[in-house]
Order: C-alpha cells, then structure tokens, then sequence
C-alpha cells in the first residue's frame, strides 16, 4: 500500500508566479500551496508561469493527468485533499474541528483581505509590479495592472466616498486574527496537534509574504510583527521549510531542475521559466515555435481586451461615481 502511494506521489510540479524577495515563488496565492507540499513531504518540480500572469488557474499541480487548479473545488489544496492525494489534515480530532474552522475562516477571508488591499490599493504597487509583470511588455503589464487593482477595489467594496472607513475596517479585522492566531499558537511549533496541517501553510504563506514583501512601512506588517511567537513561528519554518538542507530538515527539498515541460492538461497554454543549469542550444521544434507564435497572438488579443475593458470602466465609473474618482485606480 505505501508503495503505491509513493508511485502515485512521483512526477508533481507545481506551476506558479515567479520567485522574488527571497521566496520561492512570491505569489500570496502560490506560496502557502508550495509550503503545503513542502510539510507533506511531497518531492515536485516548480516551474514558473511567466505569459498568463491574470489567469486564475495559477496556481496549479500537475501529476501525470491529474491537475488541480487553483479556480476549482476551492483552490489547489482543498482539491488535492478532496481528490485523495495529499491530505494533511485527515485525523484531526473531531473536538479541534469547530476551532480549525474558525481559524481557517479568519486566516483565509480578513488575512487575505488586509494582503490584497496592501499589494493592490494601499500601496504604491512596486511589489504587484515585480510579482505579476515585469515579464511583460511595460503597456501591456500597466494596463493589466490597472485592471487588477480596479478589480480588487470592487472585491473589497472600496470606492472614493468609503475608501478610509474600509480600511480601517480591514486592519481591525487583521488586528482580531493576529491575536486569535497569536494565542492558538501559544509556544508550539504548528497550531494544531504539534503537526503540520494546511492551515499552517496558509498562514506560513501569509507571514512570509507580509514580513518579506510588503514593504517596512507596510501596517500589516506591523500588526504582526506585534506578535513575537508568530515572528519565531515564522521565521522557525522558513529555515527548516525554504533554506535548510536535507541533512538538518525532515522536509525535502524539491527541485528545482523539471523535465520537458507538458501543457496543463484541461487549460490555457503556459510559458514555463526554472531554475536549470545551462544547456547547450538546439534547434527549436516545430511545436516550440508553434507555441511562440500563440503566445504572441496571446498578448496582442490581451491587449485589445483590457483596452475594451478600460473603454467600459470610463463609462462605467462616470455612472457609478457622480462626484467623481479620478483617482480609482492610485
């Protein structure tokens, strides 16, 4: 029986945005999806989506023709447990349940919120900038820019006459997380059951990404640096999760060195960058330049669309907003 499992668990890559500020992949999405393979053990390719950096299928993982996308059953770690291939929470006892729920609810919803406010609206979108475009030509990536940070003020509910009551909101809402957290926590290495379950790779993946991208004057980041055990919380995992070898962790490491690279198996076509050694040129294939050619075709019709997109938003905010919101999109 552990045989097969092992069989099953061979061939995983993860895709996902590209790695920055000193983390694997720097994507608030991605990260706690590659720390939750990372606590399970689960050896995996990372490869990095570079062409389709709106899609909401990122992140994914792959297995042979298995994927689990981040757009389906509630994202790629709910799947995998769904499915039956990664599960880090089975046995749980049945009286931690009701606080996991609760805790997860926070963590995913109010921690979310407060991250996505501060990488889209409530900062000067350096960070977005380096995560999502800067492989992109500059217009393209600023209008998809724009795009994005139009979208997640309508998310948030956020428009010029509410703008500094929701914020405040979204902070006191953090503020009440981190101290839920915080005395879960307590002095233990994990927040449930001395062991790693997803909810400890969510909100690893959170932290990481407030402590190292957000920028100092960040309140977010503020707000849980207040809490000195989530801080050794965080700052434990990420040595012996991200940067400690085999020999001192009992997490692998996973490579970084994928084969061939394969399509998604029910999705969008995906450019892959990793981390490889050089090899020497050869000719490109007739798929290859295939593939270039939709790529570009990709770009030019996600231009024409987010110009139509921006044509429709002008009209749109002028109905919506009769006192005027120039400044929607700062």
């Amino acid at each position: 029986m552990e045989k097969e499992e092992e069989e099953v668990k061979e061939g995983f890559v993860l895709v996902a945005r590209k790695g920055c500020f000193g983390l694997p992949t720097a994507c608030p999405s991605c990260l706690p999806v590659y720390l939750y393979l990372r606590f399970a053990n689960v050896d995996f390719d990372l490869r990095f989506n570079l062409v389709h950096p709106d899609s909401d299928q990122i992140p994914y993982v792959e297995n042979g023709d298995y994927v689990a996308y981040n757009n389906e059953k509630g994202g790629v770690i709910e799947s995998l447990k769904e499915d039956g291939i990664v599960d880090l929470d089975s046995g749980l006892p049945s009286h931690t349940i009701p606080d996991w729920l609760s805790m997860k609810a926070m963590i995913s919803t109010w921690l979310s919120d407060a991250v996505m406010y501060e990488l889209w609206v409530g900062s000067d979108g350096s960070a977005a900038r380096k995560i999502y475009f800067s492989d992109l030509p500059w217009p393209i990536g600023k209008i998809l820019h724009l795009k994005q940070t139009y979208t997640v003020r309508q998310m948030l509910s956020i428009t010029t006459a509410n703008a500094e009551r929701r914020e405040e909101e979204i902070y006191r809402k953090a503020t009440i997380a981190y101290e839920a957290v915080s005395t879960r926590l307590g002095e233990q290495n994990f927040l449930f059951e001395n062991r790693p379950t997803s909810l400890d790779a969510v909100f690893l993946g959170h932290s990481l990404f407030a402590l190292q991208v957000l920028p100092d004057a960040s309140v977010l980041q503020s707000k849980l640096m207040e809490h000195n055990n989530l801080v050794r919380y965080c700052e434990k995992h990420k040595i012996e999760v991200l940067e400690a070898g085999s020999s001192s962790s009992s997490v692998p490491s996973s490579s970084f060195n994928p084969s061939s690279p394969s399509m998604p198996k029910r999705g969008t076509p995906s450019s892959w960058s990793t981390k490889s050694k050089n090899k020497p040129k050869k000719e490109k294939t007739e798929e290859e330049k295939t593939f270039r050619k939709r790529s570009k075709y990709f770009l030019a019709t996600q231009l024409v669309a987010v110009v139509l997109f921006l044509s429709l938003l002008t009209g749109g905010t002028d109905d919506e907003d009769a006192e005027g919101n120039d400044d929607v999109f700062s």
